[in-house]
């Protein structure tokens, strides 16, 4: 952290622990708190949101363009959020476009927008960097951490032989480069000490180690000092940013409702686990006993904290893995997995089912919008100084369609997209459009990203 270049004074310190601040005006002149909060100067953040196995494609897309539009019976979650959407139809990663596999082209070069090469065991080439890790490149340099990569699932190895490609392909869609993939984190535990303790991979702690304390405990000193500092409304702002901290970590350790996952795995179970590739250590993904809503908002959470306390400006969430097949059943309305019902061969209570899923996904996705919104940042809040894109490789999970692909984007981009709008483009455009689009709002200069053709300047202020 000596290399980073950023203030002491926004740190909170402890033994074990590291809590980076928000923005606070008491600890900076007038001026350079002004010209930090003044328009388009705020930090801006970009955080991208996969889901696997596309969408019910008739209950996606609102009727009508324009800004005069109704949303869609899955979209309808966004509702609180209507006015900061850009719901974007006609969009294809061209690349992804391919007769040989249904899931993997259209998961590993989301953000790339470029063609994977087939390729087997840990070998891998995604065709280039993902635009996540090009905007790292730019802003990291800036905060702790360049970006965030999280996910549900773990990365698994070896070869789909349905199809032929390596099963990473199905686990990634940040790439450093085109033969390198970012590392996720799946447990949220190890995702909030990343965050906020002095975490060292690999190192087992000690009997009287400080990860067994809560970090607000590790801190507490510095933050007696630091609030001599400030003013009233920084108290309260501090206040209000430790309480955040104390309710995920809270969370994390809450375990009246976990449960022990060795006794419900039944022979049957086993079976079907050896199936589907999986460790008995992985059930606990797959069982009733996790609560896969609240290990979701937990990683979520976890991400509003990066954001607001400028720990870092950049992070991605996939929802599941290629061909992700987990089990919605604890959703009313709902009985099988993931992949199975996507496949739903036109049967009415199949794409019901499908439906419900979708909507499940937008609920998380709102969730963040959401807290993002809820969090003031100078005159604006942190929604208006982020671009938070959700979307799917695929349309449609039975014809593994890449066509009209579900794409929306949330926030303002720090003032400089026109939101509350859905917009239909041409058949087929390229979705790297969107992102060299990104990219130009964060004054990243470049040409042409992925297969891009132009910047979308009807999304621009």
């Amino acid at each position: 952290m000596t290399n980073v270049p950023i203030s002491r004074r926004r740190l909170l310190k402890g033994l074990g622990a590291t809590i980076a601040l928000p923005f606070m005006e008491s600890l900076y002149p007038s001026k350079l708190y002004a010209a930090h909060y003044s328009s388009g100067t705020a930090p801006q953040r970009f955080a991208c949101l996969f889901m696997p196995n596309g969408v019910h494609p008739r209950r996606w897309n609102p009727e009508k363009t324009g800004t005069d539009f109704e949303l869609s019976p899955i979209l309808q979650p966004l509702q609180p959020v209507k006015d900061e959407l850009l719901i974007l139809a006609g969009m294809m990663n061209k690349n992804s476009h391919t007769r040989e596999d249904g899931h993997y082209t259209k998961t590993a070069n989301f953000l790339t927008s470029m063609r994977i090469a087939k390729t087997v065991n840990a070998k891998v080439d995604s065709g280039g960097i993902s635009v996540d890790q090009l905007m790292a490149n730019h802003v990291g340099k800036d905060t702790f951490f360049p970006s965030l990569q999280y996910g549900l699932d773990r990365i698994r190895s070896g070869v789909d032989t349905a199809v032929g490609f390596t099963r990473l392909y199905g686990g990634t869609i940040s790439w450093q480069g085109r033969n390198q993939p970012c590392s996720r984190e799946i447990d949220p535990r190890m995702a909030f000490d990343r965050l906020f303790r002095n975490y060292v991979p690999g190192k087992k702690p000690l009997p009287e180690d400080p990860l067994k304390k809560s970090v607000l405990d590790l801190v507490k000193d510095d933050v007696k000092i630091l609030e001599k500092q400030l003013g009233i409304e920084d108290q309260n702002k501090l206040g209000e940013y430790l309480e955040a901290v104390h309710s995920v970590e809270k969370r994390l350790n809450d375990k009246q409702n976990l449960k022990d996952f060795e006794s419900h795995i039944t022979p049957d179970i086993r079976t079907e686990l050896k199936k589907m590739d999986l460790r008995i250590d992985e059930w606990a993904e797959y069982s009733e006993g996790v609560d896969i809503t609240e290990k979701t908002r937990l990683m979520l959470d976890i991400i509003v904290l990066a954001f607001w306390s400028d720990a870092s400006r950049i992070a991605t969430f996939m929802f599941g893995n290629s061909v992700s097949n987990r089990n919605f059943s604890f959703l009313d309305g709902v009985q099988g997995s993931h992949h199975s019902i996507s496949h739903h061969t036109e049967d009415p209570r199949m794409l019901d089912q499908y439906e419900l899923i979708n909507r499940w996904h937008i609920e998380q996705y709102s969730y963040l919008l959401q807290r993002l919104q809820s969090i003031q940042e100078g005159d604006k809040n942190l929604l208006d100084n982020s671009m938070i894109l959700f979307g799917s490789g695929l349309r449609d999970g039975n014809r593994h369609s890449p066509f009209d692909l579900p794409i929306v984007m949330a926030g303002k981009g720090g003032g400089k997209f026109k939101t509350g709008q859905h917009i239909r483009y041409p058949d087929q455009s390229p979705l790297a459009n969107l992102y060299l689009t990104m990219l130009h709002s964060m004054n990243i200069e470049t040409d042409q990203f992925g297969d891009s053709e132009t910047v979308l300047c009807d999304l621009l202020v």
